[in-house]
């Protein structure tokens, strides 16, 4: 009798064991599961990474236009080629030169109420 004590304490003492190695297993599985769904590189993370990845697409493009401007600028300003309307232009806008048959009319007041 006390052999079959033993056995069947044993068998539960496997049993449990056995139930708490399942439930470790099943965590990690739901963790594991949860962290695909809602971790930083999970599937809710997919569509932020994309709404920003599609922000900067767009301001890469804002910014390539930007360039090209500028680009465009600095060739007109070439000193063997230079464009006489840009040259023209940035002289009066940075060095204030006005032709001597120009007249310059100065902005009426706002009036008073």
């Amino acid at each position: 009798m006390n052999l079959a004590r033993k056995t069947i304490a044993k068998q539960n003492r496997a049993a449990r064991r056995e139930r708490l190695t399942q439930g470790l297993a099943l965590a990690a599985l739901l963790l594991m599961g949860g962290m695909a769904i809602a971790g930083p590189s999970g599937i809710f993370a997919w569509s932020d990474a994309s709404k920003a990845l599609a922000e900067r697409e767009a301001r890469i493009a804002k910014l390539q236009d930007q360039r090209a401007d500028l680009r465009q600028r600095v060739d007109a300003l070439d000193p063997d080629n230079a464009d006489p309307d840009m040259v023209v232009e940035m002289m009066r806008r940075n060095l204030n030169v006005v032709h001597p048959d120009e007249v310059i009319l100065p902005k009426p007041d706002a009036p008073a109420r």
